[in-house]
């Protein structure tokens, strides 16, 4: 066993990611002593075998104008936040066509009670340079990170507790302040 390659051991991981799902069967039978249907292990409730009648849930998503809808709680901190407004005829998001930016820079956001744009956005992260209020071309892509509130039951309760430092960060990005912190540059 100590022998082993890194190739060896990366077959070995990949073997047992592929038998992962079969052995959640396996493993409920030994519990209950009887054999579980496959329609029943994880959260899917349908055959994996047939995609033809499988309609996912997408639930109901929001048609609020912007700036007259209901902002959710970040998850925690520093995530990026929900979109909570309508984004029919914003799509697609492209370098030169963002239409997100008109009002979430932070200037503009002032104006329009928007969420600005965080600071980290309108740096290059890879190197610390700072672009003068103008957004990172690698962060145009608004939607890569941001997606729109929708009302949905989970399929499984949710038990996770995010941690924010202060209230501001509820609601405020303080990325930038904190993406270095506890690293040593040794």
């Amino acid at each position: 066993m100590f022998g082993m390659t890194s190739r060896t051991w990366a077959l070995a991981a990949g073997l047992a990611l592929m038998l992962a799902p079969g052995l959640e069967g396996v493993m409920a039978q030994q519990a209950t002593g009887k054999e579980i249907p496959e329609e029943d292990l994880g959260i899917r409730k349908e055959t994996i075998y047939n995609e033809e009648t499988v309609k996912p849930e997408h639930g109901e998503y929001s048609t609020a104008a912007p700036g007259s809808s209901k902002k959710f709680e970040r998850a925690f901190e520093n995530s990026p936040p929900l979109i909570p407004h309508d984004i029919t005829g914003m799509l697609p998001i492209a370098i030169a066509g963002n239409q997100c930016v008109g009002c979430h820079m932070p200037d503009e956001a002032v104006r329009s009670g928007a969420t600005p744009i965080p600071r980290s956005h309108l740096v290059k992260l890879s190197t610390g340079e700072d672009l003068h209020g103008k957004l990172d071309n690698e962060r145009y892509n608004c939607m890569e990170c941001h997606v729109p509130q929708v009302e949905i039951a989970p399929p499984v309760k949710n038990t996770f507790k995010g941690g924010f430092k202060g209230n501001e960060s509820k609601s405020r990005s303080n990325l930038i302040d904190t993406l270095n912190e506890g690293v040593s540059a040794e």
